[in-house]
């Protein structure tokens, strides 16, 4: 009786301890600053950024990280791999890429001094819909007083891999925060006062859609060309079946703003924001619940794989997810 007792109780905290491993766990890191964007190219490999120049890469699935000096102070706005080896970080006025899987990173220049007149370039995202053809998007700021203030939308793309950019005219002036691509023709970009842009020619033109809303919108995924969903500001979720010709709020209880969205595959989907809020669907974007995050703080960065995902936010917040 006691030996059967003992296996009980042992499958018992074996079972719990495999549990503890599973979902949202908040790890503990000597990582700096608030952090705004993470991207893994595997389980084991991966990084996060932030204010300041922030930079940190881990090979063993974020048990330790390294610290790269990029020697910058402009703040990392966003980390985008569009292979092993090619990657790039979009920080400020400034863009880095690498090509040999983050183990360096070059400060490239992708636009002429003086092209913006008095103002400066504020890069806040990038993506590539193929090899050659890649965009970067956010705003032109421009010194107003102590301040500088939003004066135009940026739009720019390249044809040759990154080597060489040029400027697209789209129908905006306002600030511009985040892009996806379907890796077909079809493309998305979304940003302040409820805008969302559409193009179905591979981003050579770009067409206003319908958001229903004025709200900040910080977020797009898109996993097909019709099923698509964007977070933003108080707890906005959109959602659309048909590439965006009409968008429908999806009404929920949350109003703590949405930072960003990934769906892992078809149907899973997460996004995070403020005050530790994370979200889980299962529906394809449908419906959406509350999700253990065990952190109050503001969560900025998402990265989602069907087996694996990372968070990180303000004050250094790390959490990762296993399935």
């Amino acid at each position: 009786m006691r030996a059967i007792i003992f296996v009980f109780v042992f499958l018992g905290l074996f079972i719990s301890g495999v549990s503890a491993q599973t979902g949202w766990v908040l790890r503990s890191s000597s990582l700096k600053g608030d952090l705004v964007a993470v991207f893994f190219t595997s389980s084991e490999k991966g990084w996060v950024a932030g204010d300041d120049g922030y930079l940190a890469s881990t090979k063993d699935g974020g048990q330790t990280w390294t610290p790269y000096p990029l020697n910058t102070t402009e703040n990392i706005n966003e980390i985008y791999f569009r292979n092993d080896d090619n990657g790039y970080l979009v920080a400020g006025r400034k863009m880095f890429n690498t090509h040999d899987g983050g183990k360096t990173w070059q400060d490239i220049r992708i636009y002429h001094s003086g092209e913006f007149g008095a103002g400066r370039p504020e890069f806040l995202s990038i993506r590539f819909s193929d090899r050659k053809r890649g965009y970067v998007i956010g705003s032109v700021l421009k010194k107003s007083g102590d301040e500088e203030v939003v004066v135009d939308s940026l739009v720019m793309r390249t044809e040759d891999g990154g080597d060489t950019w040029r400027r697209i005219t789209v129908p905006s002036k306002t600030e511009l925060f985040h892009l996806d691509f379907d890796r077909n023709q079809r493309g998305w970009i979304v940003g302040d006062g409820g805008l969302i842009l559409a193009s179905t020619d591979e981003g050579n033109s770009w067409n206003k859609q319908n958001s229903g809303t004025t709200m900040s919108l910080y977020n797009v995924d898109f996993r097909n060309s019709t099923e698509g969903c964007i977070v933003g500001k108080g707890g906005t979720i959109l959602r659309t079946e048909n590439g965006g010709m009409t968008w429908r709020q999806v009404a929920t209880n949350f109003k703590e703003s949405l930072m960003r969205i990934d769906f892992a595959d078809d149907k899973i989907g997460w996004a995070v924001g403020y005050s530790g809020l994370i979200l889980r669907s299962t529906d394809r974007g449908v419906t959406w619940m509350r999700q253990e995050s065990n952190t109050h703080e503001r969560l900025y960065g998402l990265y989602m794989d069907k087996k694996y995902g990372w968070a990180v936010g303000a004050k250094g917040t790390t959490l990762s997810f296993k399935k």
